[in-house]
């Protein structure tokens, strides 16, 4: 039986439409034996949090409008997808602005659009999330088909899937989506036994420079890391400050409310990883990060007082200690950020896939991604011959 026979869409208004356990047995379906998600961001927990604080909602810009696909006959969940609908293009780290102003021009009505990916998160992870017990391609084909006619139908300019995985980018691709190439630095954990085993890996200058960093960001500080039950209310609210901080320095508008730390401490603390540094009796500054199954992933940072080399102690290092520690694989550490190559972090491809219903439109972001893929592909095999790694 086919799948337009067959499948029923459905559109959720909110993640709280859809049971917990049932949402997870698709983006999570790696923890039914215990431990971790691969990607803890695609749980119900992380989506129901953004939501639920009011950091992604129809007044900020998301509208969730989250996709469900169903067996007709016996309703069974085939599988899921994170929908929204944005009035802008902000918190996505996939930049279209100029795409908006050019549709814009040319007489269109860019926003609303829609978007499937994690709000305010630069994190490679699926985005078409079928059931386990689901045929993947009839699922998958539902969930894909579904957004696209939503868009057609209601004559949106586009539909974007941000930070999706290569493999989902190729079937996406198929299905008559526009691929984009993007990079980010991450660090890669060589078996390493400790992280003077992944300072033996680098060129002998690169060495000493990491170990003269490491001295100075602790000579003033006291460094600790919290995770789980040891995260306590006081460690969110210096955290809260640190954020602000950052956000009203790089953004202008922090993204998250206060309130999602709260529902952080209540339900997500298991999955965080906060590095916390202090000097005498005050928490001076912090990173945050999201611990997965086989990744750590870097989130926020900030700081009320300047140490030297604090970010890159809090940041960068101790993530790596606590990947090395813990043997998961990876270190994400966020988007852009040349500054890593330095310190280990090496390019990485991102991908992207976009829908344009508009045949004017679609050829002009077609010779616009592929002369970004061109040159991102140039960046990385020009940034790949600067690591610090010792050649050969």
């Amino acid at each position: 039986m086919d799948s337009e026979s067959r499948v029923e869409i459905r559109l959720l208004e909110g993640i709280a439409e859809c049971d917990a356990a049932l949402w997870d047995a698709c983006a999570a379906p790696e923890t039914a034996g215990g431990g971790r998600a691969l990607d803890p961001f695609a749980t119900h927990r992380f989506l129901s949090a953004f939501e639920e604080s009011g950091s992604a909602t129809r007044r900020e810009g998301w509208d969730p409008k989250h996709l469900m696909a169903q067996d007709e006959a016996t309703g069974a969940l085939l599988g899921v997808m994170p929908l929204y609908a944005k009035t802008n293009s902000y918190g996505e780290y996939v930049f279209d602005h100029g795409w908006a102003q050019a549709f814009e021009r040319a007489g269109g009505y860019y926003y609303p659009k829609l978007l499937s990916a994690i709000p305010f998160t630069p994190v490679t992870g699926r985005r078409i999330l079928v059931h386990p017990e689901a045929d993947a391609e009839i699922a998958s084909g539902a969930l894909i088909a579904g957004m696209t006619r939503i868009a057609v139908e209601n004559r949106l300019s586009s539909v974007h899937v941000n930070f999706c995985t290569e493999t989902e980018k190729e079937r996406l691709v198929a299905a008559g989506f526009l691929g984009r190439r993007g990079q980010q630095f991450h660090w890669q954990n060589r078996d390493y036994a400790d992280f003077d085993g992944f300072l033996a890996d680098l060129a002998s200058r690169k060495r000493k420079a990491i170990r003269k960093e490491r001295r100075q960001a602790n000579e003033t500080v006291t460094v600790h890391a919290f995770t789980g039950d040891d995260i306590r209310p006081e460690h969110w609210d210096a955290f809260w400050v640190f954020y602000q901080d950052t956000g009203a320095r790089k953004w202008g508008t922090p993204y998250l409310t206060r309130q999602f730390f709260e529902i952080a401490q209540d339900r997500l603390r298991d999955d965080i990883l906060l590095v916390m540094a202090e000097n005498g009796d005050r928490w001076v500054a912090g990173a945050m990060n999201v611990i997965g199954r086989e990744a750590l992933y870097g989130r926020y940072w900030g700081c009320t007082e300047h140490h030297p080399c604090l970010h890159f102690e809090l940041c960068y290092y101790r993530a790596i200690d606590y990947a090395i520690e813990h043997g998961l694989k990876t270190v994400e550490a966020g988007a852009q950020g040349e500054h890593k190559l330095a310190r280990g972090y090496v390019p990485t491809e991102m991908h992207s896939a976009h829908f344009i219903p508009d045949p004017g439109f679609r050829e002009a972001v077609r010779r616009f991604v592929d002369q970004e893929a061109e040159m991102v592909g140039e960046e990385m095999e020009l940034l790949g011959e600067f690591t610090p790694f010792r050649k050969g």
